[in-house]
């Protein structure tokens, strides 16, 4: 049996188990039956080689216990197996009496042993994830006497026991046993020997301790992390505890080779968690439609390919791209450039290979974001500042072009105008809030739109910013300020440009409150509810101070000296929007991607590593510049100062 087959039938063997359960006296003589192959198929070698008996102790033990497992094989219900089980076991015991070679009698015996599952199912994994903690504790409480704190056999207790007690580093023995193996002989203690039975324990300490005791020979623990991590072969190998629990090092060697098996190993029975993972920070949709990006790429369907490859960034990965940014967002930038470059890929119509190279890559980027967004990861700390953090970074964008708004309106005197800019942020907050319900309740948000409203509402902003910023360094010169009161302010501050400024604080408020929406969605999905509130309530405050700060340092500020200041924080902001506006629109697949791997993202400039939005970037810098130049041109030819400062 091959050990795909094999993870494949314990997998079985578990729904099995619920609609036929074994009764108690039963579910005794299999999984004693179980442990005695078991334990058959490890120590025969210690007995015969090359057809002769080398320890004849452990070679009539071999023979008690293949005569007791013909017994209880009799001895068990009858069903339609029943015959073939007593035939098979009874060939095994023929086998040891004609001392066949060892490896012909582990297989044959571990053949049975999975067979007898199969036809009397009985539980082989834990219910909840071993506590490996746990586990040494008990060991150094009921095993350490016998088999060392070391787990070299050779405790205080050992001397004069016949057979030996086991020793756990011994690698090779080691090699086979599973977890599910050491897990019943914990419970029922082992036949001819001084091994007792622990079934007072609880059934999960006596996984935790079988865990603990099944890695002590096996050190590799941080070489089996990163090979679990780099190679998702391996891991669909295993996919969950059932299949660990029942798998020996030995098999998976025959599959990855002994060392990587080892290594392997030794991370999982020290971490079970990592493959008992809860679904809830689950990237399988994103790998999902990788996988079929691949496949429709090496079908020749280079559209279908991409499609599938944007899928699975805004459909798989995004909505979960807020929690990750706030626990790991080096990874976060991982994945997004791999994504980019994926599509890149496809689109430029590199060879297979390649692109599969990228998608497995992904892969493991993928599965590194799952461990980092287990819940297990959560605490109330991560809760609270990823909260916070979301509500300050995004709340802040929209309060500076809002609170410039109104210091200038101040600064002109046109406070009557002021209800439409407050009107404008409140409509959007009012607006924010219907999203969310439509989003929650009515219709679905999907990925691309997501990315078309954050995408175009910034260019937009970044459009009316530039004029405005613009607009604001000419005013900056005192003479020009004075002509502009005189000539053109009652015309400026119109019910129609009331209204302008009103739209433009609905603009800029509404894109960052339905990204923070969409962010904190994410957020909720993990729990610590009450740290998610008190992280926003800290934003919130933050963000009030900034506010009044702004302000009030606005109102001692001569009127030159603050269109200069706002026309500078003004055109940054532009620059921001409009490398974030081209990320939007390709991240939706709208606009193609140059990919710009050295180049650094760095969310809060805007900044993406691909050619699209730095040369956006550096056309709203340049446009910003002639704008500037133009001012100062107008300036110097109407004799003016550049600015007021006193």
């Amino acid at each position: 049996m091959t050990l795909r087959a094999f993870v494949g039938q314990l997998i079985a063997l578990m729904a099995m188990a619920v609609a036929m359960p074994a009764s108690a006296d039963t579910r005794d003589e299999v999984q004693t039956s179980w442990r005695l192959l078991d334990y058959i198929a490890v120590d025969y070698l210690e007995a015969v080689e090359d057809g002769k008996v080398t320890n004849e102790l452990e070679y009539a033990e071999m023979q008690e216990f293949s005569a007791s497992i013909v017994e209880r094989m009799a001895a068990l219900p009858a069903n339609a197996q029943r015959a073939q089980l007593v035939a098979d076991a009874e060939a095994l015991a023929e086998a040891i009496s004609a001392k066949v070679e060892p490896a012909v009698v582990a297989r044959d015996a571990r053949r049975l042993a999975s067979e007898l599952i199969a036809a009397f199912p009985v539980p082989l994994a834990p219910d909840a994830v071993p506590d490996l903690a746990r586990g040494a504790a008990l060991y150094v409480q009921s095993c350490a006497s016998c088999h060392g704190v070391s787990g070299d056999g050779a405790g205080p207790a050992a001397e004069g026991l016949d057979p030996p007690p086991i020793a756990f580093d011994d690698v090779a023995r080691a090699r086979e046993r599973s977890a599910f193996a050491l897990y019943q002989v914990i419970g029922q203690g082992l036949e001819g020997t001084a091994m007792p039975g622990f079934s007072d324990l609880p059934a999960e300490d006596r996984w935790s301790l079988a865990y603990y005791s099944g890695s002590i020979a096996f050190p590799e623990v941080e070489r089996g992390r990163r090979i679990w991590n780099d190679e998702p072969a391996i891991r669909a190998r295993i996919p969950d505890l059932a299949a660990l629990s029942g798998l020996t090092p030995a098999a998976l060697g025959e599959a990855i080779g002994t060392e990587r098996a080892d290594a392997v190993m030794a991370y999982l029975r020290a971490h079970p968690e990592a493959v008992a993972s809860d679904t809830t920070g689950s990237l399988a949709l994103a790998r999902e439609r990788l996988q079929q990006s691949l496949a429709a790429y090496e079908a020749g369907n280079k559209t279908e390919a991409r499609e599938l490859a944007l899928s699975a960034y805004l459909d798989g990965f995004e909505p979960l791209e807020a929690v990750l940014s706030t626990r790991d967002a080096d990874l976060l930038a991982s994945v997004e450039i791999g994504m980019a470059e994926l599509r890149a890929a496809i689109s430029r119509g590199d060879p297979v290979a390649a692109v599969a190279e990228k998608v497995n890559a992904l892969d493991v980027l993928f599965y590194r974001a799952e461990t980092v967004l287990a819940p297990a990861n959560a605490s109330e700390a991560s809760a609270f500042l990823g909260a916070f953090a979301i509500l300050l970074r995004e709340g802040l964008e929209a309060l500076l072009i809002v609170i410039a708004m109104i210091a200038f309106l101040r600064k002109a005197e046109r406070t009557e105008v002021l209800p439409f800019v407050h009107g404008g942020w409140l409509s959007a907050l009012g607006a924010g809030a219907l999203t969310w319900v439509a989003a929650t309740y009515l219709i679905g948000v999907s990925g691309a739109g997501r990315e078309l409203v954050e995408g175009f509402g910034s260019l937009f902003a970044v459009l009316v910013l530039l004029s405005v910023g613009i607009w604001m360094h000419g005013k900056s010169q005192a003479g020009e300020w004075q002509r502009y009161i005189r000539k053109t302010m009652q015309h400026a501050l119109s019910r129609r440009s009331a209204w302008f400024l009103f739209g433009l604080a609905f603009l800029v408020v509404y894109r960052e409150v339905f990204e923070t929406i969409l962010f904190f969605a994410a957020l909720w999905s993990q729990g610590h509810t009450d740290a998610i509130l008190a992280g926003a309530a800290a934003a919130i405050v933050l963000l009030a101070l900034i506010a009044w700060a702004m302000l009030r340092y606005s109102r001692r500020l001569p009127i030159g000296t603050f269109f200069a200041y706002s026309s500078v924080l003004i055109g940054i902001l532009a620059v921001v929007l409009a490398g974030k506006g081209i990320s939007g629109l390709q991240e939706a697949g709208l606009l193609g991607i140059t990919p710009l791997p050295n180049l650094p993202r760095i969310p809060i400039l805007g900044i993406a590593p691909a050619l699209e939005p730095v040369a956006a970037q550096i056309l709203t810098l340049a446009l910003i510049a002639l704008g500037y130049w133009r001012n100062r041109m107008k300036g110097m030819q109407s004799g003016t100062p550049q600015a007021e400062t006193g």
